[in-house]
């Protein structure tokens, strides 16, 4: 299977992926939730069958026009708000009770900005670490492989790899922020730093084969050597992401809306995972070795 052979139409498709999901990020960037800006997060459960309009409406009348409201099972429902008081809370609630319904008070908790700054750096903390842990923990792995290809030139292609896939990510968010109002918070950031793992397994995997057949087929080009691990260790890979792919799927459709985003995070990063493993790193890794090559 020579997939090395259309690598060019794979890095033109990645790079018009890429460069729109960038604009729109810059252009729009992220809905921020209260997890990260501050702001109040509310969940109601009514006795009876009510409408998120009905809500909206009684919120739209307290003022509170940036208000999102998000059911959930069995009658419930999540307002995010900015931070309100006790005392302003109450006033709301008294409103609901009396235009909507009755209900139950499952949580309140209102986040402050100072703590939505210290979480927004901390994520940010949270994927540097991470990504500089897979280059060292790569070239590590790989350490004893030499020639032709260095440890770390294994690294940081797995690094660039891994960048394609939270660009995918966040530019598929900023999308929805935009014209679907969806936020990104703390769960959000865990599903990142979830296709990160998953994203640099898959790379493993291939890049692993790669250094054994760079053994075993040693004087043998480079394009030889990864067109051979790529078609040894692709329906492997393919077989493990279709995997979770299909449990993601389910919890899309029936996992309710709580963790509705959390999980189309990670099913967008898994795909975009396994097409970078398979062909963006190995091809790119080709590409760069040629060069060096070439320079000498």
């Amino acid at each position: 299977m020579q997939l090395l052979k259309y690598s060019k139409y794979f890095f033109v498709l990645s790079a018009v992926i890429l460069i729109f999901g960038v604009l729109c990020l810059a252009i729009f960037g992220l809905r921020l939730g209260i997890d990260f800006k501050g702001g109040t997060v509310t969940e109601l459960k009514f006795t009876q069958e009510v409408q998120s309009s009905s809500i909206q409406a009684v919120l739209n009348e307290q003022g509170l026009n940036n208000a999102q409201v998000q059911s959930t099972d069995n009658q419930g429902y999540i307002i995010r708000t900015e931070t309100l008081e006790k005392d302003r809370y109450d006033e709301i609630a008294a409103a609901i009770t009396e235009q909507v319904g009755e209900f139950e008070e499952v949580r309140f908790e209102s986040i402050g900005p100072v703590i939505g700054q210290q979480l927004t750096r901390q994520a940010f903390y949270q994927l540097i670490l991470v990504s500089l842990g897979i280059v060292f923990y790569i070239a590590y792995a790989f350490r004893r492989v030499s020639r032709p290809v260095s440890a770390w030139q294994f690294g940081l292609t797995a690094i660039v790899a891994l960048v394609h896939d939270l660009l995918v990510v966040l530019g598929v968010f900023a999308i929805l922020g935009k014209f679907g109002g969806v936020e990104v918070d703390s769960m959000f950031v865990t599903a990142m730093l979830t296709v990160l793992g998953f994203s640099v397994h898959d790379t493993i995997i291939v890049f692993d084969r790669i250094r054994e057949n760079l053994k075993v087929y040693a004087g043998q080009s480079i394009e030889f050597i990864v067109n051979h691990s790529l078609s040894q260790t692709l329906v492997r890979s393919l077989n493990t992401s279709l995997t979770v792919l299909f449990v993601l799927a389910a919890l899309l459709l029936f996992g309710g809306e709580t963790i509705k985003y959390f999980v189309l995070a990670l099913f967008i990063g898994i795909i975009a995972g396994t097409y970078s493993s398979i062909f963006i790193a190995s091809p790119l890794l080709v590409r760069w070795q040629n060069w060096r090559v070439g320079r000498r």
